[in-house]
């Protein structure tokens, strides 16, 4: 089972601030839509609390929230207790490739198990509390990239960047 995690991120690494994003990027939401549509996605609660209640659980997904509160409900949602626990149940579905959507501490905690980023680099540095976590640009090899300038929609240029681990 692949394992990729897509996020939108600023040059200084900032995904969100006061658990909501801080730019609006039509596009980069169609792309995650599109990208994502069909697949089970993991999410940490938090992240999963920020996405707008109409839109939850997103639909034509498995959404698998990750929390430590053991008393937490998600209608339409599967809640599980570990991030170990959120990949056995891809797993045993015959995932072929499952998406982890955030947040920072749930992106870090799954870097280790990455095949595939999906990242959108937002071309601006934001003030934020969230950030996307390090990894090392060495183990990553480009598959594609897509740019994308500013318009009447889109105040910052953005780039569309698949990228996937390098296979020693």
């Amino acid at each position: 089972m692949i394992v990729s995690l897509i996020a939108a991120v600023s040059e200084n690494k900032v995904i969100g601030k006061d658990n909501k994003l801080v730019w609006d990027l039509p596009r980069d939401m169609k792309f995650f839509m599109d990208t994502t549509l069909g697949h089970y996605i993991i999410t940490g609660r938090k992240n999963y609390e920020s996405i707008p209640e109409k839109f939850r659980p997103l639909k034509n997904r498995t959404n698998i929230i990750v929390t430590r509160q053991k008393k937490f409900l998600a209608k339409g949602a599967i809640v599980v207790h570990s991030l170990e626990e959120a990949f056995h149940l891809a797993a045993e579905a015959h995932q072929q490739e499952v998406f982890v959507i955030g947040g920072g501490e749930i992106y870090r905690q799954s870097m280790n198990r990455a095949d595939r980023l999906y990242i959108t680099e937002v071309k601006a540095k934001f003030s934020g509390d969230t950030y996307f976590p390090d990894y090392y640009k060495a183990e990553w090899k480009e598959i594609s990239r897509i740019q994308n300038l500013p318009d009447e929609k889109h105040a910052y240029p953005y780039n569309f960047v698949l990228l996937e681990k390098i296979v020693a």
